[in-house]
């Protein structure tokens, strides 16, 4: 039995609750895609977890495994096992040998190219949080990536990096025009630095026992009969395939890259549930469109200032405040078809209550025509106008006793609009959030019972 947890929006979705909720009935959760530029907070019992590599399930006393279709921060990963650690819990996580590994480098040309395309009238600045995400699966896609498996090798890891660090130099020095030497960035480029540093993280995932062979790994735990879910990061619309590209990531955080970034059949990924996590209004860390943005006239962006604050929206990687804008349908339509929804969790009902006003983007107008999915380019997007439906609001109540008691304890209107989106996507609701601990999530369906 699998279960896929994917973002339906713009990443932020609160993806890590139900990752954490329902990550007790699984044995392996495993990251399929994308870093450390994730992030997902887990609140059990009052304690909080931010995290941005590990899988959420660590939490939970979980193996967690990050697949192939990830790039690894070693640095990252191990402070992040450390402060766990620190807090009494023993994750026990995993790398797949076929993951990219993140050099110092890819950072450091990351922030250039960010600044390059912010200088330059003609770029695409994507906001990206400079952790060198892209410039790692442009290696991959160049063939030229150093992975997992190589590190556990210093004569492999010591060619590759011949092979690499120049073309990486040249590319600074001779492209940028950009100096090194006498910089801080000095040894992110040096062959003989770089090569002790993570000739020693190989050694220590060695010790530790800490890397596999993912797909036979994750084969042998499913013909067991062990439990499998799924962990995407991110959301939808920043997929490189199926996002509104450029301003997107470099992954697929879409259901079909659970098979792909992890090395499981599809028919296995296939034959499970795929959830998608809704926020029930919209936030954005970045650049970008977002048609049912809050920021026209004071009003709206004292509404947007009020969601924000009591949805906590600031990046967990970067603590940058979030655009905020009211739940857009055309968008979770599109995730929906996607990645093939069997069931919807829907968060942060519990901050839309007491607003003075509650809409919802139904459609758009789009020279002169009403659709009802999101165009496949980012020109058309941006001149969208959202065609609204206005709902009814409602008031704050002891959401930690709504939980308890369950859906039918929800307020009315707070219904009505959970079952207007349902109908509207075609796809039951399986989970409603309305606080941010692992108890303040009210279970429809369990989706390893579905």
């Amino acid at each position: 039995m699998t279960v896929t947890i994917v973002g339906s929006q713009l990443g932020d979705e609160g993806k890590g609750a139900l990752v954490d909720r329902w990550g007790g009935d699984a044995d392996v959760v495993v990251r399929y895609q994308g870093g450390d530029n994730a992030g997902h907070t887990v609140v059990e019992g009052g304690d909080e977890y931010k995290l941005s590599l590990v899988p959420s399930g660590a939490v939970r006393g979980k193996v967690g495994i990050l697949g192939n279709g990830c790039v690894v921060n070693p640095r990252t990963l191990f402070d992040e096992l450390g402060a766990l650690r620190e807090r009494g819990l023993d994750p026990d996580v995993r790398v797949a040998r076929r993951a990219h590994v993140i050099l110092p480098y890819h950072r450091v040309l990351d922030g250039i190219e960010e600044a390059v395309k912010a200088d330059d009238d003609a770029g695409e600045e994507v906001g990206t949080t400079g952790r060198g995400i892209g410039p790692t699966y442009e290696d991959k896609a160049g063939r030229r990536g150093i992975r997992a498996g190589d590190l556990l090798d210093p004569a492999v890891l010591r060619e590759k990096l011949e092979y690499a660090v120049p073309q990486k130099r040249a590319l600074v020095e001779d492209v940028y025009g950009l100096e090194i030497e006498g910089t801080d960035h000095e040894e992110a480029f040096d062959v003989d630095a770089l090569h002790a540093e993570f000739a020693a993280v190989g050694e220590r995932l060695a010790d530790e026992g800490m890397t596999v062979n993912c797909s036979d790994y994750l084969y042998r735990r499913a013909s067991a009969g062990d439990r499998i879910m799924f962990e995407g990061a991110q959301g939808t619309h920043i997929d490189i395939d199926h996002g509104n590209y450029p301003f997107v990531t470099s992954s697929n955080p879409t259901a079909g890259a659970a098979a792909v970034g992890s090395g499981v059949g599809v028919t296995t990924v296939g034959a499970g549930e795929v959830v998608g996590i809704v926020k029930a209004y919209l936030s954005r860390v970045g650049s970008g469109p977002l048609p049912t943005e809050l920021d026209g006239d004071a009003d709206e962006e004292a509404l947007a200032s009020e969601i924000r604050e009591k949805g906590g929206e600031f990046g967990t990687v970067t603590g940058r405040p979030r655009r905020i804008g009211w739940l857009d349908l055309p968008m979770v339509r599109h995730a929906a078809r996607v990645s093939g929804f069997t069931g919807l969790a829907v968060n942060h009902v519990d901050v839309l209550a007491g607003l003075p006003e509650l809409q919802v983007c139904t459609a758009y107008e789009l020279d002169g025509e009403e659709i009802d999915t999101v165009p496949t380019s980012t020109e058309r997007w941006e001149r969208c106008e959202p065609v609204y439906r206005e709902f009814e609001t409602w008031e704050s109540v002891d959401w930690a006793a709504v939980a308890e008691e369950g859906y039918d304890a929800l307020p009315a209107a707070t219904r009505d609009y959970l079952e207007f989106l349902a109908d509207e996507v075609d796809t039951p609701v399986y989970a409603v959030g309305v606080g941010p601990d692992r108890e303040e999530t009210i279970e429809v369906v369990n989706p390893f019972d579905a």
